[in-house]
């Protein structure tokens, strides 16, 4: 069988004695979309949190195409799987330093050709010089997205990525994540409460309860 691109064994984070992510195993492919539902409380977001280390696993690990991430630095796990959360958490300024936030945190150059690039792509070309103040709820995700983008992660992890948004703004947000994801040949893990999400866009489903899997497969074989 092929090697997965990000594989967890046994992945358990205990807080004050209670397993919020209990011994959770599973593999994801190259390339592949896995959606991630349950019940609020469920560990769902535990979960994704564990993948690239932003929390610590108490017990069991996170491979990234075989190899421990525990060998990997947190700057470059990060930079390899990146994390679009459920808000945006923008910081006060322009739309163009949002973008390029991680390498003006490393004290690196700016590429401004990446972020006109990519604000191209998020449909928000000449937004560069705006402030971030002044976005609508959907524009704000869209530079979330470009800020992940910016450092060409190879999985996206996707924290409820469209729950505050009005039905407008959460389609385009849909239909530009797959496009995304097939242009660019990314692996995602997807959070969703919105069980008709997880259909649209999974490849395959799991669905949490307790702090477990109770149950993975396609999405007819998971929603009935």
């Amino acid at each position: 069988m092929m090697e997965p691109k990000l594989e967890t064994e046994s992945l358990t984070r205990i807080i004050d004695g209670e397993a919020i992510v209990d011994s959770v195993s599973l593999r994801v492919q190259q390339s592949e979309v896995v959606a991630v539902i349950g019940s609020s409380g469920a560990g769902k977001s535990s979960f994704l949190r564990l993948l690239n280390r932003l929390d610590e696993p108490t017990e069991g690990t996170v491979y990234l195409e075989g190899t421990d991430y525990r060998e990997l630095d947190p700057e470059t796990l990060r930079r390899r799987i990146g994390l679009i959360p459920q808000d945006p958490a923008l910081s006060r300024g322009l739309v163009a330093e949002n973008v390029a936030l991680a390498a003006r945190l490393r004290g690196e150059p700016i590429d401004d050709g990446r972020v006109r690039a990519l604000l191209d792509r998020m449909g928000l070309a000449g937004y560069g010089e705006r402030n971030v103040e002044d976005l609508s709820g959907g524009e704000r995700q869209r530079v979330s997205i470009a800020r992940t983008l910016y450092v060409d992660p190879e999985i996206l992890l996707l924290d409820e990525p469209t729950s505050h948004l009005d039905t407008a703004s959460e389609a385009q947000i849909e239909e530009l994540l797959t496009e995304l994801i097939r242009d660019d040949d990314l692996t995602c893990v997807l959070v969703t409460h919105d069980i008709t999400q997880a259909k649209r866009l999974g490849d395959r489903i799991v669905e949490f309860e307790d702090g477990r899997i109770i149950a993975e497969g396609t999405p007819p074989e998971v929603v009935k």
